[in-house]
């Protein structure tokens, strides 16, 4: 180990994360670089261990989070990046070494927004989440492919999981078909594969389900209108220390709900929304908005109203991308104050 190291002068240090090789670089209290080193994923954590507790920067990337949790064992004081942000500190052309420079004077900037560093627990239910999705995907992409092969023959059904269903049963057991033999042997595997998808499909919601019903904040984020299991485990999981986000509207920022802002010599037009951040949450949110907009009329609180009204005046799309970005707001909110919903003002 270098004398650099050996006397604690590296102060910040940069790591540009890769699959087998990882560059860093480190710096002192004066901005002086004092650490160049080219590392291999096995002799990186040792390397760590031994390092004086500094400041450490990476970007967001895949494995970030594993060695975040990792440093912060050994005393560091680990800083994720987004690597859009990062990019600005970049001098020369893209390689490691410039990279790893990059995110050392990165991590510094007092302005910089950090990512959370997600616990184990929560890339657990993020896993499952993402696994669902999947299978999800999977099982339009089923649907789908039926419906095109199916209407070869001249039989077309609605565009829908729940009339596939019942059109495959009905169409497997009509003898009068010009289907051979051998097509409804393809039909009859397809039609196995679906009710395997949607027996994956609900093993996983009983388990975020039961993940929901066992975590206090998760039921009550469900006391929100259009949130359920599913959207509240995710929004926990995703966001980790709400406290991160200064209010409601930094966090729907961060989802992606908030429109785009284009100002200049004092003007500003707002257009549609970023759709930066959490696309997958922005999803859920945007649905559960969508089905809560439908009772809107039957309600006379005030934000059902509110719902409405913008419904009747710039369209439904607008309303529920609308009634969405409160919902987040408010999920803000009632995480900070631990309030159940409509308790607080501020929702």
């Amino acid at each position: 180990m270098s004398n650099h190291i050996e006397n604690g002068q590296v102060r910040v240090l940069g790591i540009d994360l890769g699959k087998s090789v990882f560059q860093l670089h480190g710096v002192d209290a004066r901005g002086k670089s004092v650490l160049k080193q080219r590392l291999k994923r096995d002799k990186l954590l040792e390397f760590m261990a031994q390092l004086p507790p500094c400041l450490v920067g990476m970007e967001a990337s895949s494995g970030a989070h594993h060695w975040a949790r990792k440093f912060q064992g050994y005393g560091h004081e680990t800083r994720l990046m987004a690597p859009q942000y990062v990019k600005p500190y970049v001098k020369r052309h893209k390689n490691d070494s410039v990279d790893a420079e990059a995110i050392c004077e990165a991590v510094q900037r007092p302005n910089m927004r950090f990512v959370g560093i997600k616990s184990v627990a929560q890339q657990e239910i993020l896993s499952l989440h993402r696994i669902r999705s999947l299978a999800v995907k999977n099982r339009t992409a089923l649907v789908n492919q039926i419906r095109g092969l199916l209407a070869e023959y001249g039989i077309v059904f609605p565009k829908s999981i729940k009339q596939a269903r019942r059109a495959i049963v009905l169409i497997l057991s009509d003898e009068s078909s010009e289907m051979s033999a051998n097509f409804r042997v393809i039909l009859e595997d397809e039609r196995d594969e679906l009710a395997h998808l949607d027996e994956r499909i609900g093993k996983y919601e009983r388990e975020i389900e039961a993940l929901a019903k066992a975590e206090p904040q998760c039921r009550l984020l469900m006391t929100i209108p259009g949130v359920g299991p599913i959207t509240a485990t995710a929004l926990l999981a995703s966001v980790g220390d709400v406290r991160a986000f200064k209010n409601g509207r930094e966090l729907s920022a961060w989802i992606g709900l908030v429109p785009n802002q284009h100002s200049t010599g004092g003007k500003a037009w707002l257009t549609g929304i970023s759709k930066r951040g959490n696309g997958y949450l922005r999803t859920l949110l945007i649905h559960g908005a969508r089905a809560a907009l439908r009772v809107c009329e039957n309600k006379p609180d005030r934000r059902s109203q509110w719902a409405v009204s913008v419904s009747e005046r710039r369209g439904a799309n607008r309303a529920v991308v609308a009634l969405a970005n409160r919902m987040a707001r408010s999920a803000w909110a009632m995480l900070v104050k631990q309030e159940a919903y409509g308790a607080s003002a501020a929702v």
